[in-house]
């Protein structure tokens, strides 16, 4: 193997098993999405289930299956544990990281572990890197199906017009019809803009087609045959209605996705946006001439990053994953910028300006100050002035100076060197330091773990007026289907229950006379846990 290219893959590796698999297990499954998903794999693994996700034995047709069969995988060569069921997440990632940087060698050798590096480390990515959900599935196998569409417009290789239809199969699978609807929206402007309509017409090849009905189709098909409320419940349901209404309470204002992908872009954002400007720019005055000069690619990244951005902000339902696909275009739209800059042999590297060198180097060091102050945020403290947090504003301050000054004198060259130490000390503060208080706080893991400490022997289990988070969570860490308590739905059986801090009033008028003994608190989450005796 070519040295160079050994070393940048060693390099690629260390980067992503540091930025991805690191910590994995540092703390507990968040939010209600993680233990949800992470159930189902379980249940479908319990099962020997290929086809029918479900949740408490009951189907759960909100997403399709790529997903569940990777933590199901992993869940067999692991066990089952939580930071197996952020293995496929991590997986991806590191897999959309070796595309790009294949893709770059290919077609862009100069800057290809440049932005294979850049893409890796974009917050967005490393975050949802370590998450149990369907969102990196559909980024990586997106982003590789929309790299591999670009290979092929340049070189007519069908080759890589088969791995785009591959992809994108497997993209749909992940996520639904939201991916093939996207690359077409891209490939068709991309044509539009390249003057080069016919391209998209090109596109159809009918091999191509089968081979992305061979990959998607069959499951579909069968978990239709086998549940015929599928198609209600995700296309009508999940797709359509989510996105033309607030069925599922997730309406945001519709500049939401403009400042989570300013920060799900950091540390790169002011290169990105200055690459976008450039790119926008430069198409508008010259059109044509940017394609046969071969800038294309630059076109092709910004439409990349735009749609999915402007797409989720017409829609009634906004969660910041929902553009997840967008981001790697950000980091090899950087990339792009950086190769136009780079110096003839011995030449000297093309330099920023001071105000964007210090402006790169304040945003470059966001994500570390915020790793550092995160615990006070997860609890709502304000931040002291300690010595602590004094030396840690001195620290970044420092870093950012460096950064700036180390740009403005020694060029654009040094960019990824330099940019990644922040994002290094970042990643280490979230894993080493904060891991604990958000496993305290925000994670069921320890809330499972004092009930198993109270519990005799095992009992069902009843929740009422907690949030989802932890309603999912325990029922995944106790294996069990949680009752939520509900008008004419209150377990008979005696039970354990959890709820919210101070429900004693409340539980009198729900329970009546049945025997209600108090068995201890969960303070960091405001719970409160008790022992429901059988109803008479």
């Amino acid at each position: 193997m070519n040295p160079r290219l050994r070393n940048d893959w060693l390099l690629l590796t260390g980067f992503c098993l540091f930025l991805f698999f690191y910590g994995l297990g540092s703390f507990g499954l968040l939010g209600a999405d993680e233990p949800r998903y992470a159930q189902v794999a379980r249940e479908m693994l319990q099962r020997h289930d290929w086809i029918t996700p479900t949740l408490g034995g009951q189907p759960w047709l909100e997403k399709p299956v790529l997903y569940y069969w990777q933590a199901e995988i992993a869940y067999a060569i692991f066990g089952v544990h939580d930071w197996a069921a952020r293995v496929p997440s991590a997986f991806d990632a590191s897999w959309m990281v070796f595309a790009a940087y294949w893709f770059l060698r290919k077609r862009r050798a100069p800057v290809a572990l440049d932005g294979a590096l850049m893409v890796a480390s974009a917050a967005g990515i490393v975050g949802f890197a370590h998450s149990a959900a369907t969102d990196m599935p559909l980024a990586a196998m997106f982003t590789i199906s929309m790299l591999a569409w670009y290979a092929w417009w340049e070189t007519q290789e069908k080759s890589s017009l088969a791995a785009f239809y591959v992809f994108l199969a497997l993209a749909t699978l992940a996520k639904g019809p939201v991916a093939p609807f996207l690359a077409v929206v891209i490939i068709a402007l991309f044509a539009l803009a390249s003057g080069r309509a016919k391209v998209l017409l090109q596109t159809l090849w009918i091999p191509g087609i089968l081979l992305f009905a061979a990959v998607a189709l069959p499951w579909y098909i069968a978990v239709q045959i086998r549940n015929p409320e599928f198609f209600r419940v995700f296309i009508l349901e999940h797709n359509l209605a989510r996105f033309g209404t607030n069925l599922y309470r997730h309406k945001q204002p519709f500049w939401f996705f403009v400042p989570v992908a300013l920060l799900t872009l950091l540390p790169w954002v002011i290169f990105v946006l200055a690459a976008g400007w450039e790119t926008g720019r430069g198409w508008w005055r010259e059109r044509r001439a940017m394609f046969d000069s071969g800038d294309a690619l630059s076109v092709y990244l910004l439409i990349w990053l735009l749609v999915p951005v402007i797409f989720f902000s017409l829609s009634q339902s906004k969660l910041p994953g929902y553009i997840l696909p967008a981001l790697a275009a950000g980091p090899l739209l950087v990339a792009e910028y950086l190769r136009r800059r780079l110096p003839e042999e011995g030449g000297e590297s093309e330099k920023p300006s001071a105000a964007m060198a210090s402006l790169h180097g304040v945003l470059a060091v966001l994500p570390f100050v915020s790793a550092v102050f995160a615990p006070y945020f997860v609890v709502k403290r304000p931040v002291p002035l300690t010595p602590g947090a004094i030396v840690t504003g001195l620290l970044a301050f420092s870093i950012a100076l460096a950064i700036g000054y180390t740009l403005k004198t020694m060029g654009i060259r040094v960019l990824r060197t330099v940019t990644l130490v922040p994002v290094v000390l970042a990643v280490a503060v979230i894993i080493k330091l904060d891991a604990t208080t958000l496993n305290t706080y925000l994670s069921a893991q320890p809330v499972a773990a004092e009930l198993d400490r109270l519990e005799s022997h095992p009992f069902p289990l009843a929740v009422y007026g907690v949030k989802r988070d932890t309603e999912y969570g325990l029922g995944f860490y106790r294996n069990q289907v949680i009752q939520p308590y509900a008008e004419g739905q209150i377990p008979s059986a005696e039970h354990l229950l959890v709820t919210a801090r101070d429900q004693q009033s409340a539980l009198a008028k729900l329970l009546g006379h049945r025997g209600v003994q108090f068995l201890g608190s969960y303070n960091a989450q405001a719970l409160d846990f008790y022992r429901v005796s059988e109803k008479e």
